[in-house]
């Protein structure tokens, strides 16, 4: 049994799976199935932004219950720096000195791309930070026993390509 399976991995990696954004850019036309799975997955994609607005709400006001409430018991958080990839105990270790002295952190959602598959949601979202400006977040959610929770989510800087040469170079240490 574990033979086969082994076998059948490669194959069940290489199928490609192709998603229709919600938002259809004007005078594009999508197929109308992806019509009808985009206007049938409404209520989940707008229950799954729910979560990650009460998940930045929940940081902004330094609630670390609420904030880590939404996080699934095996989430990995990856932050902006290289040695930023937490499981949820280590972030929670990380963060619940700055909540329990009621210092958040502020990162308003300006943009936000929702893709569903069963128990399961990814997306992309642009964020703004005073201290950072813009960045973004992506990660994964999935469903347990009915309700979402975040799964993985990665915080990145965003680097205006014309600038990423002299920003790689302070990486460097030039």
């Amino acid at each position: 049994m574990r033979f086969t399976a082994l076998l059948l991995l490669p194959l069940l990696c290489a199928c490609r799976v192709t998603f229709t954004p919600r938002d259809v850019p004007a005078g594009a036309r999508a197929p109308a199935r992806a019509l009808r799975e985009s206007e049938r997955s409404e209520p989940e994609r707008s229950a799954v932004e729910r979560v990650l607005d009460g998940w930045h709400a929940a940081a902004a006001r330094a609630d670390g219950a609420a904030y880590f409430d939404a996080m699934d018991e095996g989430a990995i958080f990856l932050g902006t720096d290289a040695g930023e990839r937490w499981t949820l105990a280590e972030f929670r270790a990380f963060c619940e000195p700055y909540f329990s002295q009621g210092k958040g952190w502020t990162y308003e959602p300006r943009a936000r791309h929702v893709f569903l598959a069963g128990d399961l949601a990814w997306f992309d979202e642009r964020l703004w930070n005073e201290k950072y400006g813009d960045c973004r977040g992506t990660g994964v959610l999935r469903r347990v026993d009915g309700r979402w929770r975040i799964a993985h989510y990665s915080l990145t800087l965003l680097v205006p390509n014309e600038r990423a040469a002299a920003v790689v170079d302070v990486i460097r240490g030039g």
